[in-house]
């Protein structure tokens, strides 16, 4: 009884937060519940069949193991309750997605009881959660000759668990809420602040519109009002789901509008309807996907065009927006699923068919991705058992190919890792294609959504396909407080015990890591050819070709090794001209966005596409700067292409890098590690014989776009501005509004500035030691007038500083230094005028645990300048989190305002800020 009282306690503690008991996931408890339930009178029976039907988690959790096996006994007749009856105990079985439950229901269908067998077979064909010992199970039980075992793998051979499922509405009745006006991140779905809650989703789910309770009371009355139609949420003037992918954002909009996956399982919802004026971010888009939802780009704002074509713009060079309809809150409209239209009435207002492909409508019809993906499987192993042809009952694979045209770096990728595709035919962009993957990682906020996935789709080891995977502690490691102590080592060790490298050991071995797992999946991979699948929308890469996704999409590619997607098309990005000295490559960045707008009218051509990008030389840290800031372009991803020698340079980096985590004693049993190194060696072996060389696009590829980047342009640094009080709300909290320095005149006052995350590299922390020294040269002390908070990206990177002598400086300038065996545990809320250095990891960038006092405006390395992100409003100012180089993030600290041109030339005098000269050879085939 201790551990049911402890959860009456809890569910006492939970209604004075209007929540519901807490699901069930724990072995131990639910046998008590089974006990109590066994006692008919038992004061506690009532409330324990509750529990026991409606609130235990399914999949692979211990809960589950222990529901399927007293489920068996009830159909078994070994245990009789009155309120579960056999037919009941299947039903419940049939929604308790793999697992403990396939184990059960394949004991009773390859049992010795015929009609119990039956019962059995006939659930069985509705599943599609099969692993390898349960398909070779049957494929045993069906070469011996069982009838029930044929009769199941000739269902699935017809696929008949999708077939018999109901088509979707052709008509989808929807009334609309604009949830904001202008890009829409997925903080305002699901903050960064509330990530620990993630996996509790009733709980998350009170923190949609960032805990505005008159936002979310206006939403529950238009569902009121309207009691029969679907709630459309909306980005009007802007693109829904930007900066990051976030499951828990689609799990938040699918709780308030979407519909119960399930009646036995709590708060898992799927479908929701999410829509945008400038569609959905790419990887959210995914996300939506993987609900089985529906995501609109609804143009209902164009660009307005004079009569040469050219785009007309205001005073302030911003393009003229007219609206083609409206979509205000409250506006009832008509989702057409066959004819693949909206209407407002007899009305059509838009084409919507991209929302409506065959494939994202088998993802609807079965309630989401997952579904499919595991549906195909089965489907072709049981036509292989059974010697037959794959009928074909899924849509084909749309397969786009185009003679005598060559081929993009991510087309080719994709090329060399599909999966069954026709054979010997070329692919081109729009193709569907499934692909392996080499490399996944997941992080610690979204992480433990990823192992609830992975236990509801009854995964229990990492795919044999994936070379190397990696789970990270960095979007927590500013603040070891309760939380952290409670969710983190818990995920380590599940994802260790599936298989991953992770941070933190569980055995306590090595010394725990909170590198930043951007920078850790940029070290692992080594393949220019590799595809990498990583839980956070900044998952690009320097080598191959690298996606952020949700929670539930890393843990698909952990558990099968694979990843669906289209062959997205690609924009060509190369450079021409010569940077000045006091340049840093940061700002090649920010031109390089400013001037794709500049050659484009206004319009992003990045959006959604692949990045190509000819850099040539530089070496995997600087790269990867570049590619990294391509999430806040809006692309799906991005590639570098390297030369020879700048690829086996990368590499050698890498395998030292990875030689360091072996040497800690971070690989596991199948010496992961050990492998990458051996595949480096042998890529590095290939590149200097010229057997296989660096990754190229061939010279007649098709792009969207070609983008030429003057470096003799950018003429003094630049920085991305939040433009907070700008008049029209949509333009605000942008990443395109990139301003030259000069523009804020040496005025604009700083009150905090921050050198860190993902955007950063050892170079970044070498400028900001010499930087520190140059001033205290000339100045005859270093004086901060704004603190800088420092956190550098990996434990490597301190490290190496350590050897090198420059930690030395910056703990002489330091008023605060992190010490790993006193982690903090509680958030900074107040700084002092003076230089922090951090724990390596995500920091302020991330916003969920540490953030700049409310109303500062902070001058940060960072990629995020969202609302509230870094920084919130106060009463009598916006906050700003504006973005720049580290050297002039450091200047803006010690001037307490942002610097003059001349300013930050004295100060970043005789230092080697990057060797950028771009490649002056040919990079293509």
């Amino acid at each position: 009884m201790n551990m049911y009282n402890d959860y009456i306690k809890e569910i006492e503690e939970r209604k004075l937060q209007g929540l519901h008991p807490k699901p069930i996931d724990g072995a131990e408890l639910l046998s008590e519940i089974i006990a109590q339930i066994k006692d008919s009178d038992n004061q506690y029976r009532e409330d324990s069949l509750n529990f026991f039907i409606y609130n235990v988690l399914p999949g692979t959790t211990s809960a589950a193991g222990v529901k399927a096996a007293f489920l068996k006994e009830i159909i078994l007749g070994e245990s009789v309750v009155a309120e579960i009856t056999p037919a009941f105990a299947f039903e419940q079985l049939s929604h308790m997605k793999g697992g403990p439950s396939i184990e059960v229901l394949l004991d009773l269908a390859l049992g010795n009881d015929a009609a119990i067998a039956k019962e059995a077979a006939e659930v069985l064909k509705t599943q599609v959660f099969l692993y390898d010992a349960d398909t070779s199970r049957l494929e045993a039980a069906y070469k011996a000759g069982n009838a029930i075992a044929k009769e199941l793998l000739e269902s699935y051979a017809k696929a008949e668990f999708f077939t018999k499922l109901p088509e979707i509405d052709e008509e989808i009745k929807v009334v609309t809420f604009i949830a904001g006006v202008g890009d829409i991140s997925t903080d305002l779905l699901s903050p960064g602040g509330d990530a620990h809650s993630r996996s509790d989703r009733e709980l998350h789910g009170q923190c949609l519109f960032e805990h505005n309770k008159e936002q979310q009371a206006e939403l529950k009355a238009l569902q009121a009002q309207h009691p029969d139609k679907r709630v459309m949420l909306i980005a009007e003037k802007g693109t829904m789901g930007v900066g990051s992918s976030r499951m828990s954002g689609v799990n938040n909009v699918a709780l308030w509008t979407g519909i119960k996956a399930s009646p036995y399982v709590p708060f898992i919802n799927i479908a929701p309807v999410i829509a945008g004026t400038n569609g959905i971010s790419p990887i959210f888009l995914t996300t939506v996907g993987v609900t089985g939802g529906i995501g609109l780009d609804l143009k209902n704002w164009v660009q307005q065009k004079d009569e040469n074509g050219n785009t007309i713009v205001d005073e302030d060079g911003e393009p003229v927006l007219k609206e083609v309809y409206s979509v205000a809150t409250g506006t009832v409209l008509t989702i057409n699923t066959k004819e693949k239209k909206l209407y407002n009435g007899d009305t059509e207002l838009k084409d919507i068919s991209a929302a409506f492909t065959p494939q994202k409508m088998e993802f609807m019809k079965a309630g989401g991705s997952y579904a499919v993906v595991f549906g195909k499987k089965l489907q072709t192993f049981a036509s292989k058992v059974l010697g037959v042809d794959v009928v074909p009952v899924y849509a084909p694979s749309k397969e786009i190919s185009i003679e005598g045209q060559g081929l993009t770096a991510v087309e080719k990728i994709f090329n060399k890792n599909a999966v069954g595709t026709t054979p010997g035919k070329t692919l081109h962009a729009g193709s569907d294609v499934r692909v392996e993957v080499n490399i996944v990682g997941s992080q610690d906020t979204t992480g433990l959504m990823t192992s609830q996935e992975l236990e509801m789709m009854a995964a229990t080891v990492i795919s044999p396909i994936v070379d190397g995977a990696y789970q990270s502690g960095c979007h927590t490691a500013s603040v070891w407080d309760d939380k952290s102590k409670a969710n983190i080592p818990r995920l380590m060790r599940f994802m260790n015990d599936f298989g991953l490298i992770t941070g933190r050991d569980p055995k306590g071995k090595y010394f725990p890591m909170t590198d930043v797992i951007h920078k850790v999946l940029n070290d692992i991979t080594v393949g220019d050819w590799d595809i990498i699948i990583g839980g956070d929308s900044h998952t690009r890469m320097s080598k191959g070709v690298a996606f952020g996704a949700d929670s539930g999409t890393v843990a698909l590619a952990l558990a099968t090794g694979e990843a669906s997607m289209p062959i997205p098309q690609s924009v060509k990005v190369t450079f021409k001209g010569e940077m000045k000295s006091y340049m840093d490559f940061r700002d090649v960045v920010h031109a390089t966005q400013q001037q794709m707008l500049k050659q484009f009218g206004g319009e992003n051509v990045f959006q959604g596409r692949v990045i190509e990008v000819h850099i040539g030389t530089l070496t995997s840290d600087e790269a990867f700067t570049f590619t990294d800031w391509t999430a806040e372009m809006k692309a799906k991803a991005s590639i570098c292409i390297s030369e020879d020698d700048t690829l086996i340079e990368s590499l050698e980096i890498a395998k030292g890098r990875i030689q360091i985590m072996i040497d800690k004693g971070m690989d596991n049993e199948k010496q992961v590690l050990k492998g990458l190194v051996d595949k480096a060696n042998t890529r590095i072996t290939e590149l200097k014989t010229g057997i296989k060389p660096a990754l190229r696009p061939d010279a007649n590829a098709k792009y969207h776009a070609e983008v030429i980047i003057d470096l003799d342009e950018i003429a003094e640094p630049m920085i991305a501005d939040p433009d907070v009080n700008n008049e029209d709300v949509s333009k605000r909290y942008t990443h395109d509004n990139i301003r030259p320095l000069s523009y804020y005149g040496g005025t604009k006052k700083v009150d905090l500035g921050f050198v860190g995350s993902c955007m950063v590299h050892k170079g970044d922390m070498k400028i900001l030691a010499q930087m520190l020294k140059n001033i205290e040269a000339q100045n005859g002390k270093v004086e901060f007038k704004a603190p800088l908070v420092v956190a550098p990206p990996t434990y490597n990177i301190v490290d190496e500083l350590k050897e090198e002598g420059d930690w030395e400086v910056l703990q002489k300038y330091s008023g605060f230094e992190f010490d790993d065996s006193a982690p903090k545990g509680l958030a900074r809320t107040k700084y002092e005028n003076m230089l922090y250095l951090e724990r390596p990891g995500c920091n302020l960038c991330m916003g969920n645990q540490e953030k700049a006092e409310p109303g500062d405006t902070v001058m940060a390395t960072s990629t995020r300048l969202f609302q509230g992100r870094v920084v919130k409003d106060d009463g009598e100012k916006k906050g700003e989190s504006l973005l720049s180089s580290t050297p002039v993030v450091v200047l803006s600290t010690i001037l307490g305002r942002t610097p003059t041109l001349a300013e930050y030339e004295a100060a970043v005098d005789g230092i080697v800020l990057t060797k950028f000269k771009p490649s002056q050879k040919q990079l293509v085939r």
